[in-house]
């Protein structure tokens, strides 16, 4: 229905209302502010077809245990670290750095992780470092080719970390079991652990400093911590520690 209103009319009226005050445009209808708003009607939603949740995260942990546990021998072992594609270390390594000298030998040797050379090479300690450890042990008898006195060396991360930094806390966790398996399998006699990586993952602890010379016992063997020949290195006046640590595991094998 049109309205009967002449715009000079409507216009009129308005300007009336905004001389009384008024601020706001009603509608036609008045509204009870003070009314229950009446409850709206629930809408149906119809059930869709149930979504397959996602898949749940993998214990990285757990499935390196379950795998180093099935190993029955040190070639199983290497072959189960090979196939372990949940550390991302693996991504960025050239070569497995799984083990270097005599298996079965009285002492094993545990690093920290493989370095540049290492890498390159596939074996550990082969850089100076090494060739400084070579020579630790040499001084009392002892060599990884030694048919008499061999040793028996390994690292606790099996592949080099990105610009040779120090392997995270979550890493070394994730590749315990590896670790101890091959202790495990491999026998020794006495471990000796070369620096703060290896002593955080088998003693659960760090501070070579206070922990080196000190025997202690961890995966059923008795374990001595030493600095490690990097370190030696970079701190030559060290040196006479090392060869105290050294006298004193060889005056353990000869117990």
């Amino acid at each position: 229905m049109e309205s009967t209103l002449d715009p000079h009319t409507a216009l009129a009226m308005l300007e009336w209302q905004i001389d009384l005050g008024a601020t706001e445009a009603i509608g036609e209808t008045p509204v009870n502010r003070y009314e229950t708003p009446k409850k709206q009607p629930k809408l149906e939603v119809k059930e869709e077809a149930s979504v397959p949740s996602a898949p749940q995260a993998v214990d990285a942990g757990e499935a390196a245990r379950k795998l180093a546990e099935a190993a029955e021998s040190l070639d199983d072992l290497k072959a189960a670290i090979a196939g372990f594609e949940l550390c991302e270390l693996k991504k960025g390594a050239r070569s497995l750095v799984f083990s270097d000298g005599v298996p079965g030998a009285r002492v094993m040797v545990i690093g920290e992780a493989p370095g540049r050379d290492e890498d390159r090479e596939g074996r550990p300690f082969v850089g100076r470092a090494g060739q400084l450890l070579d020579a630790m042990f040499g001084a009392i008898g002892h060599g990884r080719n030694d048919d008499a006195q061999p040793i028996y060396i390994t690292n606790v991360m099996p592949w080099r970390p990105p610009q040779n930094r120090e392997p995270t806390p979550d890493e070394i966790a994730m590749m315990l079991p590896f670790l101890e398996r091959h202790v495990a399998l491999a026998k020794p006699d006495v471990l000796v652990l070369m620096g703060n990586v290896s002593c955080q993952a088998v003693l659960g602890k760090k501070g070579i400093t206070r922990l080196r010379g000190n025997w202690v016992e961890a995966l059923g063997k008795p374990v001595l911590p030493m600095f490690h020949p990097a370190y030696l290195l970079r701190s030559p006046a060290a040196k006479r520690e090392a060869w105290a640590d050294l006298l004193s595991l060889q005056a353990r094998l000869r117990s």
